[in-house]
């Protein structure tokens, strides 16, 4: 079966910065699944799946605008400490996870303060050409509900 709109694509992937350094990889953890034609992944990532099937490897490099997208200005935020207290001690330049209305986003540590913590919600690699190494583990048709809630569902059914 070939990744098309309304299949379910399991995959590996590493990722890496213009320097070509390794910033973060899955192949040490379950494969991520996206529902494809759902734009669940960036769009040159699911574009340059479309087509392939279980076993196939491919690498792709991403410019700026089609990986993570330009710096915003109004993307930087005030949060107060206790919401990120499970990040432990934090400073300048240190990358969090922080629950946001839109989901959980990444954000980098601008300034820690004694109540508060001025963090960028700019993804970090904005501004940045990307590559990507992927192996596609396995294709499957979707589910109705998987097609009705817009994304994949994990092993056990609904993965929210």
């Amino acid at each position: 079966m070939q990744a098309t709109k309304d299949t379910v694509v399991s995959f590996h992937y590493s990722l890496f910065d213009a320097q070509g350094e390794k910033i973060e990889s899955s192949l040490d953890a379950e494969p991520n699944l996206f529902l494809f034609g759902y734009n669940n992944v960036l769009a040159g990532v699911e574009n340059a799946i479309e087509g392939k099937s279980t076993g196939d490897k491919l690498e792709i490099e991403l410019a700026p605008e089609d990986a993570f997208g330009a710096r915003k200005a109004d993307m930087q935020q005030r949060v107060p400490s206790k919401y990120l207290k499970h990040e432990g001690k934090m400073k300048p330049g240190q990358t969090v996870r922080i629950n946001t209305e839109q989901g959980m986003q990444v954000g980098t540590v601008v300034k820690v303060g004694k109540f508060n913590v001025d963090v960028d919600l700019n993804h970090p690699l904005v501004d940045q050409a990307v590559r990507f190494e992927i192996e596609v583990m396995d294709v499957r048709a979707a589910t109705e509900d998987e097609i009705t809630h817009g994304h994949a569902h994990g092993k056990g059914g609904h993965d929210h």
